[in-house]
């Protein structure tokens, strides 16, 4: 039987503002972050702005899953409010088991409660990439949409058809972290090129997609990026997202919505601390969501 009462959940990676989540009754479950000092939770008790702070003293925290009290506790809540149908959108597996460890819980709350329906999503994206996701289907939703049309066509379709990027202002975190080759990373800094990366569709992790020579370029090739991907389509919805730089974004936003001017609507969000801790600060992003 069909879901009556549907929830959305996520996790802190989804950087939609913590007001949207709140009145959009969106849960959420943090990933971890370990600093110096201790364990904090991504979106509750640290920030972006803080993680930031901490690079720059020369700390390098790291990253963690969601813990599995956490994440049970944010299950129960929802079925203690009500709902019998559960619909999980989760970060890139690409990048971090979040989305494995969501899917494990889906198993296990289905198994104790036959009652109950959840489907566990990997975006293979993140950010205001999974934030548009998130969104869509909260309007889909109010538009109508049934259980099965929405978990077994639609969500896929949004994820495929979901893409977005981010320029990177140094490549010294993620060198730091592993997660790039020490000779890009000096070719980079020498030359001052600012390399924009996105989510493979393939499987999830980054990719570099196209290069900006100096920051002045980045906004630019973000917005060149978008409207290469919306091609002829028509109905699209659209995301900018900023790390420590909310002037730069609001210029992204300016030239996106100058060259795509038809949007459903568009997502804004600030870069969450988890992503903080790989790429640093001085983010600029922008995403599109083709719907025709």
């Amino acid at each position: 039987m069909a879901p009556k009462k549907i929830a959305l959940f996520t996790d802190s990676c989804v950087d939609l503002a913590p007001d949207v989540l709140r009145e959009r009754h969106i849960y959420t479950v943090p990933l971890r972050i370990l600093c110096a000092d201790g364990e904090y939770l991504d979106g509750a008790n640290i920030r972006s702005a803080d993680i930031y702070r901490r690079l720059r003293a020369g700390e390098l925290p790291k990253t963690s899953l969601p813990s599995a009290e956490s994440l049970e506790q944010t299950l129960m809540q929802i079925l203690a409010d009500g709902y019998d149908g559960i619909i999980g959108i989760m970060v890139s597996g690409g990048i971090s088991g979040t989305y494995n460890l969501a899917r494990l819980a889906a198993e296990e709350l289905e198994a104790d409660n036959e009652n109950v329906s959840m489907r566990v999503y990997d975006t293979l994206s993140g950010s205001v990439g999974q934030g548009l996701v998130v969104l869509q289907i909260l309007e889909d939703l109010k538009n109508g949409y049934e259980w099965e049309e929405l978990t077994e066509r639609r969500i896929p379709f949004l994820i495929r058809n979901t893409t977005v990027a981010f320029s990177v202002d140094t490549l010294e975190y993620l060198l730091k972290g592993g997660r790039i080759g020490k000779v890009a990373a000096a070719a980079g800094t020498l030359l001052q090129i600012k390399p924009i990366l996105a989510f493979s569709p393939d499987d999830g992790q980054l990719q570099s997609v196209a290069k900006a020579r100096g920051r002045n370029q980045v906004a630019g090739k973000l917005v060149d990026l978008m409207v290469k991907y919306c091609g002829s389509h028509k109905k699209y919805n659209l995301a900018v997202a900023n790390g420590g730089d909310p002037a730069g974004m609001e210029l992204v936003r300016e030239k996106l919505t100058a060259a795509l001017p038809d949007a459903g609507f568009i997502c804004e969000g600030e870069i969450n601390g988890t992503f903080s801790v790989y790429i640093g600060d001085g983010i600029l992003g922008a995403g599109i969501q083709l719907l025709d």
